[in-house]
C-alpha cells in the first residue's frame, strides 16, 4: 500500500452513497479499509440498487469485503475483535442502529479506547429531524443551499454533490483524519458526528457572508455566481454545445470583450447589476455565432477564464486531463483518479471494487483468526 494513510486500518460498515465515498477516499490515501457487508441468505431477494456488476460500483473500489450475518451468535464479538485491532470505524446508519446491533460507540471504545468512531447521517445524531428519512436534496434545502440553485423561476435539483459527497463524505473523511492525528497524541478516541446539513451549511459560508453584507440577494440568477452576472455563466454555441466563462476580474473581463469582438464602451461598467440581464442577452447572441470548438480556438488557455462544457465521455479525453492523468482506467472502466496528489507518498487505487464477502476468509486471517475458527464461522453461517 502507498499513500499518506498507509498503516491505518479502518472498519467500514457498508452503506449507500456518501459512506462508501468516504471509505473510498480513505482507501485511495493508503488506508487499509475493510468493508463489512451484510451477509444475505441464498433465498434472499437481490438487494435493490443501480449497479449489478461490481466493477462499475466505483465507490466500492480499493477495499476488501467480508460478509457477516450480524444476527448470528458470535458475529458481534467477531466484529468487536476486528475493531480492537483497527484505528477507525465509519458508519452511516440512522441514529441508534449501531447501538441496537451491539456496536455502538460506548461498546467499541471500551474495546479500543483510541478508536476514532465516525458517524455520518443527513440530519445529525441529534435534533428534531435526527430520526427522519431524507436524501441529499432535503439536506441542502434545509441549509439554504437549494434555494440558490436553479433558474429565476424555480429551484432545480442539482447532482448530489453538495450534501451527500461534499457536506457528508468529505467532511467525515476530514473528521476521521483529524481524529486520527489527535488520537496519536492523546491515546484517546472519540466520536465524530458528521451531518450532511452541517457540512452543506459550512460549504456555503462565503455566501452567508455575502448575504449578511447585503451584496447577495435571495433571488436566483441575480448574483455574481448564480447566473446573474453576464460574465460568469454558461453560453450556448452555434452547434448546441456550451462553454463556461468566468471573467470576474477587470483584466479578465477586458480580455473577454477583446476576444469576443465586443465594444468595451458598450459593456462597461462591468459591475452595473441593473444592466446584467441586457448584457447577458447580448453576449449570448455573440456566443451563438461560433461553435464550441471555434470558441476554444479563440479563448482556451487564455486569461478569459474559459473552458468548454464537456460531458462524461468528453472530459477524460481533454488534453489537460490526459496530461495530468485526472482519469484512469481499471478493468475497462474509466474513473477519476485519487486526489489530491502527494510528492512523497502518492495515493493510488489499491484494487478494483469488490463483491460482498469476496475476501472474508483472507480478511479474518489478517486479523489473526485461526483457520479452524474461520471454518467454523463459515459452517455456522456467520460469514
Amino acid at each position: 500500500m502507498s499513500g499518506p494513510l498507509s498503516g491505518i486500518k479502518v472498519i467500514e460498515m457498508a452503506g449507500i452513497g456518501p459512506g462508501p465515498f468516504c471509505a473510498m477516499l480513505l482507501s485511495d490515501m493508503g488506508a487499509d479499509v475493510i468493508r463489512i457487508d451484510q451477509k444475505r441468505n441464498e433465498s434472499s431477494k437481490p438487494k435493490p440498487g443501480f449497479i449489478r456488476d461490481a466493477k462499475y460500483d466505483l465507490l466500492n473500489r480499493g477495499r476488501r469485503s467480508i460478509a457477516i450475518d450480524l444476527k448470528k451468535p458470535g458475529a458481534v464479538e467477531l466484529v468487536l475483535g476486528m475493531i480492537a485491532r483497527s484505528d477507525a470505524l465509519i458508519e452511516g446508519f440512522r441514529p441508534g442502529v449501531m447501538e441496537r446491533l451491539g456496536l455502538g460507540p460506548d461498546v467499541c471504545l471500551a474495546r479500543k479506547p483510541a478508536l476514532v468512531y465516525g458517524r455520518m447521517t443527513g440530519w445529525g445524531q441529534t435534533g428534531p429531524l435526527a430520526n427522519a428519512a431524507g436524501h441529499d436534496l432535503n439536506y441542502i434545502a434545509l441549509t439554504g443551499v437549494a434555494s440558490a440553485i436553479g433558474t429565476a423561476q424555480t429551484p432545480t435539483p442539482p447532482l448530489n454533490l453538495v450534501g451527500d459527497f461534499g457536506g457528508g463524505a468529505m467532511f467525515l473523511a476530514f473528521g476521521v483524519a483529524c481524529g486520527l492525528i489527535e488520537a496519536s497524541r492523546s491515546g484517546k478516541g472519540q466520536v465524530i458526528d458528521a451531518a450532511m446539513t452541517d457540512g452543506a451549511a459550512l460549504l456555503s459560508a462565503a455566501v452567508y457572508g455575502l448575504t449578511a453584507s447585503g451584496y447577495w440577494t435571495n433571488k436566483r440568477e441575480d448574483n455574481l455566481l448564480d447566473g446573474g452576472a453576464h460574465f460568469y455563466g454558461m453560453y450556448e454555441c452555434a452547434d448546441g454545445k456550451f462553454v463556461s466563462i468566468g471573467s470576474i476580474e477587470p483584466q479578465f473581463y477586458a480580455l473577454l470583450l477583446k476576444l469576443a469582438g465586443l465594444d468595451e464602451k458598450e459593456f462597461t461598467p462591468q459591475m452595473d447589476r441593473a444592466r446584467w440581464p441586457e448584457l447577458r442577452k447580448r453576449l449570448a447572441a455573440v456566443m451563438r455565432t461560433r461553435t464550441r470548438d471555434q470558441w476554444c480556438q479563440v479563448m482556451e488557455g487564455s486569461d478569459v477564464c474559459f473552458a468548454p462544457v464537456l460531458d462524461w465521455s468528453e472530459a477524460p479525453q481533454h488534453p489537460h486531463n490526459r496530461a495530468r492523468n485526472t482519469f484512469i482506467e481499471i478493468d475497462g472502466v474509466t474513473q477519476p483518479a485519487p486526489a489530491p496528489r502527494f510528492s512523497r507518498t502518492p495515493p493510488k487505487v489499491q484494487r478494483p471494487p469488490s463483491s460482498p464477502g469476496e475476501h472474508s476468509e483472507a480478511v479474518l486471517a489478517d486479523f489473526g483468526v485461526p483457520a479452524d475458527a474461520v471454518a467454523a464461522l463459515k459452517r455456522d453461517g456467520v460469514i
